[in-house]
């Protein structure tokens, strides 16, 4: 037993010196551009199929230690669009991304669509997932002969 508490204690000390001489072995700085985006879901919520375009603005930060440039944005849908600025940003520096959801093009129901994000980022490409539900507006009609009012679904 006492053998077996001397071969452990001897093989902490071991380890200890072997981390204690490779300070890097705790520590990994990423050299590069790193893209902080300050939501990765945009939630809609309810919204009229037959209403006015949707926007949101997604902001975004440089918290890598190079330029970065966001190369391409791709959607997953026709109903959403993305864009935005193709100048370099710096480090520290922020930027957007806006989005534009277009709820009569997409059937009615829940949706959920993705915005892919190519970078020059270490990580590599992002994505945004951008949801909500889109239903279809109850519309009232009048009848002309009884004078009373009845909901149609259009």
């Amino acid at each position: 037993m006492k053998r077996l508490i001397l071969t452990f204690g001897a093989l902490v000390l071991t380890v200890g010196a072997l981390v204690a001489r490779n300070p890097q072995a705790d520590t990994t700085v990423v050299r590069g551009a790193e893209l902080h985006l300050a939501e990765t879901v945009h939630d809609f919520g309810d919204v009229p199929r037959r209403g006015d375009d949707l926007s949101c603005e997604i902001a975004f930060t440089n918290t890598g230690d190079a330029p970065l440039v966001v190369m391409r944005l791709i959607t997953s849908s026709s109903c959403l669009r993305a864009s935005c600025s193709r100048r370099p940003v710096a480090p520290g520096a922020s930027g957007v991304i806006r989005i534009v959801y277009q709820p009569l093009k997409s059937e009615a129901g829940a949706f959920s669509r993705i915005v892919q994000i190519g970078s020059n980022a270490v990580a590599g490409d992002r994505h945004i997932t951008v949801r909500g539900n889109s239903f279809e507006e109850t519309v009232p009609v009048r009848n002309v002969k009884s004078g009373k009012t009845r909901l149609e679904i259009k």
